[in-house]
């Protein structure tokens, strides 16, 4: 798989921008400010439905207009596929696969696949466990896009659940009768929230242990040696219980904590057990990398994460697209010139970079000058 086309309309500083782009690595290459992050971003929104840098889509419309619309022509197995999402920030987005219109835009997950690297990938090493979670689930979702419907319902059970929580709280403050029938509410949303978070709970333990050897074996190749490298999935649940991909047990765990804990969550007025609170612990050694690695070992550890990343989706079959986001300049020579020779065999790779020289000489290719609005190939 590889992308043929990118346009965007409206999209962060561009009215307008088109890009003709081929197999291999291609590098866009300007000034900081210019715009070429918001290239890669609009792609990667194409095959997440998110972005890297912000969490909300206002940022993404240019300023003055309504909408955004990010198209691209994906090959695959020697056939065209165009793809369209319309951002409207307030409103639903709408998409288009094949030139017609899909009921909602999670259908063309899984046409483009990514795997984008930027500065930003330090915080889930170094960061809170949100940024971990998020590294998982956008997997999950890449991996499987049925997934971002289970995602999209335990976000919702607990919303509502929370909601529940807060009242229910207020209501036990002030004594009365309403402390009973929301009790009774929140013993059906305990239920919803069990079979939700089971199925999330599965898909990540069945993705974590995908990961953990391809992690280790991609830390050793880019800190030439280093580690062992090591990721342990922590769960709000039991060890022993969250260790399975059987979504009964798992509910069956689930419903179990929260009841343990209703007292506590009527007190605070919030959910406390669930996948929204675990983490995802990785590991140098005996060491976890949080707290404990250093800046340049920090560096490795987010660029085994993608690379493993990567190298599961390839396993899975079809080369996502490799963007690195301005990686090369925060590297030094060594991280550099390693991380080169391992994404070089990749069948398409987008580079940004301040300046040509960042990009090594063993991954020349096609170049496109960003500055000034404007994007034109010069190689």
């Amino acid at each position: 798989m590889h992308v043929r086309h990118l346009s965007l309309v409206d999209f962060r500083s561009y009215e307008t921008a088109e890009l003709e782009l081929t197999p291999g690595v291609t590098a866009l290459v300007g000034p900081n400010g210019q715009g070429k992050t918001n290239l890669v971003e609009a792609l990667g929104y194409l095959a997440t439905l998110g972005s890297h840098r912000v969490a909300l889509d206002a940022p993404l419309v240019r300023s003055g207009a309504d909408r955004a619309v990010v198209r691209a022509v994906v090959v695959r197995d020697d056939r065209d596929i165009n793809v369209e999402l319309e951002i409207t920030p307030g409103k639903a987005n709408r998409a288009r696969l094949g030139g017609s219109p899909v009921p909602r835009p999670r259908e063309i997950l899984g046409t483009v696949r990514t795997v984008l690297f930027a500065p930003e990938d330090l915080a889930i090493v170094k960061g809170d466990p949100s940024e971990r979670r998020r590294y998982l689930d956008e997997l999950l979702v890449a991996r499987f896009p049925r997934y971002a419907a289970v995602r999209a319902d335990y976000d919702r059970v607990l919303k509502q659940r929370n909601a529940l929580l807060k009242s229910a709280s207020a209501a036990r403050r002030q004594g009365g009768s309403a402390q009973m029938s929301m009790r009774g509410t929140l013993d059906v949303w305990d239920a919803h929230l069990a079979t939700a978070g089971a199925a999330l709970l599965a898909g990540r333990h069945e993705l974590v242990e995908a990961l953990r050897p391809l992690l280790d074996k991609a830390y050793t190749a880019v800190s030439r040696g280093g580690g062992p490298a090591g990721m342990t999935y922590k769960s709000s649940l039991d060890e022993d219980v969250v260790a399975t991909s059987d979504r009964d047990l798992l509910a069956a765990a689930l419903g179990s904590a929260v009841a343990a804990v209703r007292e506590q969550e009527l007190d605070r007025g919030i959910t406390l057990v669930g996948p929204h609170r675990d983490d995802l612990v990785l590991s140098l050694g005996d060491r976890p990398a949080k707290g404990y690695a250093s800046h340049g070992e920090s560096w490795s550890m987010a660029l085994g994460l993608r690379l493993a990343a990567y190298d599961l989706l390839r396993a899975d079959g079809g080369d996502p697209v490799l963007i690195l986001d301005d990686v090369f300049a925060e590297l030094d020579d060594s991280r550099r010139e390693q991380l080169a020779e391992l994404v070089a065999p990749a069948e398409q790779v987008l580079i940004t970079a301040a300046v040509a020289g960042d990009v090594p000489e063993s991954l020349a290719g096609a170049r496109f000058d960003v500055a000034g609005g404007a994007v034109t190939r010069v190689r």
